[in-house]
Formats: C-alpha cells, structure tokens, sequence
C-alpha cells in the first residue's frame, strides 16, 4: 500500500513584469481524485527542448543566481527588456512545467479502480515536474506490466511527433520526407520509423559525427549541412526519394529557404514543359521547431506552389480523427523498447533542475544529451 502524503512538491516558473525570471519548489496539496480520476506519483519525465522554453522563457542565463527563502530556494535570472514583450501573456503567472512523464497510480476514483497500482506514461497540462498529479484515465497509457516508468517517461511528445509527420504525410499526398536537426531523439525515431514502414526519408545534420549516428541507424540519405557541396547533395536526395514535404526544427535562418529552393529545382526539372509559373507540384516545408531564434528569412527563387507554415503535433494528431488518434498510442506502447526507446545522458532530482550549473548544460540541447527528472528521487 502506497502511502500518500498530504502535500508534495512541484516546480513552477515566473516571469515578473519587471523581467526576472523566478524558478522555485512549490508545497502544494496532493489532489483527491473525482470518481473518474487517478493520481500519479510521477517518478520520471524528460527535460524536452519544449520544456525548456517553458522552462527558461528568453532569460539570460549569464545571470543565473540563486537565493534563498523561508519557502526554499529560488533559482532567479534577468530576462532582457526587449525579449519581454514575446513573454508578454504570461508574465506575472506561476506556471507549473513538464509536459509529459511517467509514474505509479497510487490512487483512484471508484471508476478507475483498475488502474490503482499501474505505471502510466501521462501529459499533462498542470506539468509533471511534479511529485503527483492528478490524471484522466483516457488521457494516459497503460505500460505492460514490468516496464519502468522511465521507459515510458517520452512516450508521448517524440513518438507522437514522428507518427503524426507520416500522418501529415500520408493525409497530404507527399511519399517521403525532409527532416532537419535529425540527430536527434526524434530524428532517430523517424529514422527506425521511416525504415519499418519502408518511407524515404532525407536526414539533414549539422556535422560528421552526426551523420554517422544516422548510418550506423541504417540511414540511407544524410546529409550535412556545414558540408561544402550541400545544396547539391540535397537536390540530389530529393531527386532520389521524391520528397515534397520537409520539417524543420531549426526554424530561423535560410534553412527552409534551401530546402523549397532544392524541392523546386527537382520539380522544375522533371516538368514535361516550360511553364513561367513553375513546377504545379506543391512543396511544404513545416516549421516545429525552434533551434535557431533568428527571423526565418525566405527570398522567393522558387515557382508559386510552395508552402511555409506552422506544425503542431498536438493539433494535428486531432484533425485526424479519434480512430488514427487511438492506432497511434498503441503503436508506440507496443515499440516503446525499440522504435521509441529513449536513452538519458543524466538523471537529475527536482532540486538539481533548479540549480544553475545543470540548468546550463541542459539549456546546451546538445545533441545525445537527453536529462531525466527524477521528482520522487
């Protein structure tokens, strides 16, 4: 039997209108559940760039410092006044972080009694770098029996990610795909992903090293985008794997840019005749992510069927439908040991997330280095 206490901790992140940014441990009471509810002592959840946009927000982390409080510690920084404006919703609001775990179920509502000693992996809109929160039992997956929590600790934001770009792809007529930042936890996701379901899929990295992280995955087309002959080798690739769909995680700079304009030139060349308005084959490039705070700069060299928007995989996931939805989440319980593994360089307590010295490396989102919060450490 699970004894729980009557409060616990969870981190939360403020901005205040002044510009300072505040990380803390908050005591709050440990919810009871409703009828259909279930709380989870959340025992792992990953420290995804997502979260640490939340996170951090646009703070100077030079300004790093820590104090201390009747209440604990407090982790502050100075968020510089022409970043405020960008943060301008959220200033002055405490907001609780993580945007997905894993962990026990050690209470229950009367209607989800059968969960009651389960390991569920959860998003959560109320953040799980949190000791316990309280759940919707429709909301999470049910791990086998045996796995540990931090198996599924990433089962929702990469996974989901990776399935719902075939999804996109599939919905909107394209046969394979462009990604970016590829040497990522998603990156090699997509790779296994794309292999299983035989799709072609283009890799773009950053250097060597990078790309021999994708071959020894069996990645067939890499490419490296500090490489002298890139632009050529990516009108090659496309050529190769007839791919008009591209997401990009670097999101500001000219990387989109090369990518219509090598999507284009492949398009162009294979058109039966001359047509003054380009090749009538539409070319997407989706933005998800943002590696790169710079503006995202486009010089049209391209014909009029192009597309440069938004991606969210939340949002998509619910344009497709409850059916295509369901058939995901059980794709990625059954392959969270293989397709969608994720493997952690560290694992850090919810004191160590607060701490300047670990919040700078993590902050680094280094390629392979992946953190584990471990709240109940």
């Amino acid at each position: 039997m699970h004894t729980i206490p009557a409060s616990a901790q969870e981190l939360r992140s403020l901005i205040t209108p002044e510009g300072q940014l505040q990380l803390s441990l908050e005591e709050v009471a440990v919810p009871v559940p409703s009828a259909e509810e279930i709380v989870v002592q959340i025992q792992a959840a990953p420290v995804n760039p997502s979260d640490i946009i939340s996170l951090l927000g646009p703070a100077d982390l030079s300004t790093l410092e820590v104090s201390h409080t009747s209440r604990g510690a407090v982790t502050t920084a100075t968020v510089p006044a022409d970043k405020l404006p960008a943060v301008t919703a959220r200033l002055g609001l405490s907001l609780p972080i993580g945007n997905e775990g894993a962990g026990l179920v050690v209470a229950t509502g009367v209607g989800a009694h059968h969960l009651l000693g389960r390991t569920v992996a959860l998003r959560s809109t109320t953040g799980t770098y949190a000791q316990y929160r309280l759940a919707d039992p429709s909301s999470v997956m049910v791990l086998p029996v045996g796995m540990k929590a931090e198996t599924g600790a990433s089962a929702f934001i990469n996974p989901l990610t990776a399935l719902a770009m075939l999804q996109t792809m599939r919905t909107e007529g394209h046969r394979a795909i462009i990604h970016t930042a590829a040497a990522s936890s998603l990156g090699q996701m997509l790779v296994k992903l794309c292999a299983a379901d035989d799709i072609p899929l283009v890799n773009i990295v950053r250097n060597e090293s990078q790309v021999r992280t994708l071959r020894d995955l069996g990645a067939q087309y890499v490419l490296d985008s500090s490489a002298a002959d890139f632009d050529k080798a990516l009108v090659d690739a496309i050529d190769a794997t007839g791919a008009t769909l591209a997401f990009d995680a670097i999101g500001g700079g000219d990387m989109a840019e090369k990518l219509l304009i090598a999507m284009d030139a492949v398009t162009v060349r294979n058109m039966p005749r001359y047509d003054r308005y380009g090749s009538s084959t539409h070319k997407q490039v989706y933005l998800y992510g943002t590696l790169d705070a710079r503006p995202t700069t486009i010089n049209r060299r391209f014909g009029m069927a192009w597309g440069v928007g938004g991606w969210l995989m939340t949002w998509r996931i619910q344009s497709f439908g409850a059916a295509i939805a369901a058939s995901m989440r059980e794709r990625v319980v059954s392959e969270l040991s293989s397709t969608f593994a994720s493997h952690y360089s560290e694992r850090i307590s919810l004191t160590q997330l607060i701490e300047p010295d670990t919040i700078r490396r993590f902050a680094r989102r280094a390629t392979g280095d992946k953190y584990l919060l471990e709240p109940n450490a």
